[in-house]
């Protein structure tokens, strides 16, 4: 006798709601999704085990008597067309808690370790002057004009920037996945990117979903919150001004940081062909155009047109010139989306043997030894 569980049906609609799929999507791997829904009929065990698995909700919640109400464990500062972003997605939520998981691991191996506190986090006020502020955080991670002439391009300075953020104890993961899930794409329109504070252990983490022209200014924009101390979810872009006081401060000093206005008046070219000298200021620079364009308004220079429509036609030029390519090299993409130097102190906690190597997997994201192994000798950990 087949045995069947009774569940709610408002619960597994609002699984289905949480995890965004739509009713046509689900119904193809459950052909009686609209019975159950209705409440007409009931999944087996295993048929509910599987939409659990589907919808990345846990048994559990589903057998609840009404759907439980899910906050995001950090500050929110996004806002969406001025509206407070709501209802968080099973993938943010799972990030933010996987973070989290490797921001605990990493606080105790740097206690354990002897590691003293980062004086930096949490130096800087909003009170802070902006330019100053950009000054203190450029002068740490050594990222200034001079610095920056060495990187051909704006993207190796994007990864030129967050090997020194992670060279002054930063643990900054990019990752446009939900852990090492392929089929778990992260959304960028939800969010782009987060901070969590701590002394020890200060993460940084960034949506590589998004455009690299949108990821640089964000590494900018949480390196900011580390410098503040204010943990916080952002979706940090040029588009609009926050409403928000702390992400108006973020967003000032990542702009400075990046194109100070100073040296942005001694090169500005006044001409008639702005997307020229976008591309121009964007090399001098090393930064997106995007970028540069915020910057060009900030100094107050004759635009033309609105600035809106202006960063919109920008920001539709960047997305077509940008290509496709593949994921890349396991070995080369982990180490970013977990943090080069988490993957590297996790690595050598569990070769001298202070972690277990089950551990070690799980929070490097994957399963089998040999990756293990071939991972250290990609980092250099033997």
């Amino acid at each position: 006798m087949t045995v069947r569980v009774q569940v709610r049906p408002e619960l597994l609609r609002w699984a289905r709601a949480r995890a965004n799929i739509s009713v046509a999507d689900l119904s193809r791997r459950f052909p009686n999704l609209a019975e159950w829904e209705s409440g007409a009929r009931a999944p087996t065990l295993k048929q509910l085990e599987h939409f659990a698995n589907a919808t990345y909700t846990a048994v559990g919640l589903l057998l609840l008597a009404q759907p439980p109400k899910e906050d995001i464990p950090i500050p929110d500062f996004r806002t969406m067309v001025n509206q407070k972003v709501m209802r968080p997605t099973p993938d943010l939520l799972d990030t933010v808690f996987l973070c989290q998981q490797r921001q605990e691991w990493y606080r105790d191996f740097a206690r354990s370790n002897g590691a003293a506190t980062l004086e930096l986090v949490g130096s800087l006020t909003t009170a802070d002057d902006i330019v100053a502020a950009a000054d203190r955080i450029r002068a740490v991670l050594g990222f200034g004009l001079d610095a920056r002439s060495q990187f051909s391009t704006w993207s190796d300075a994007l990864r030129g920037l967050i090997a020194l953020a992670e060279e002054v104890g930063v643990l900054v993961m990019v990752s446009g996945v939900v852990g090492s899930n392929t089929h778990r794409v992260l959304d960028p329109d939800e969010f782009r990117g987060f901070a969590l504070i701590d002394t020890f252990a200060p993460v940084v983490f960034i949506n590589g979903s998004d455009t690299k022209a949108a990821q640089i200014f964000s590494v900018a924009h949480e390196l900011a919150h580390i410098w503040l101390g204010a943990t916080g979810l952002s979706n940090a872009t040029l588009a609009a001004p926050p409403s928000h006081e702390v992400e108006r401060w973020c967003n000032r000093v990542a702009a400075e940081l990046l194109v100070p206005l100073s040296a942005l008046r001694a090169e500005y070219r006044d001409t008639d062909d702005l997307t020229a000298e976008l591309d121009r200021l964007a090399r001098v620079f090393k930064v997106s155009t995007l970028v540069v364009l915020n910057r060009i308004r900030d100094i107050g220079a004759q635009l033309p047109g609105d600035y809106g429509d202006l960063y919109s036609a920008e920001l539709a030029r960047v997305m077509a010139l940008r290509g496709g390519g593949s994921g890349g090299n396991f070995y080369n993409t982990q180490p970013v989306r977990v943090s080069k130097r988490f993957a590297r102190a996790v690595i050598g906690s569990a070769l001298e043997g202070q972690t277990l190597f089950r551990d070690a997997y799980q929070l490097l994201g994957f399963k089998k030894h040999h990756t293990f192994v071939e991972l250290a000798h990609s980092l250099g950990v033997e």
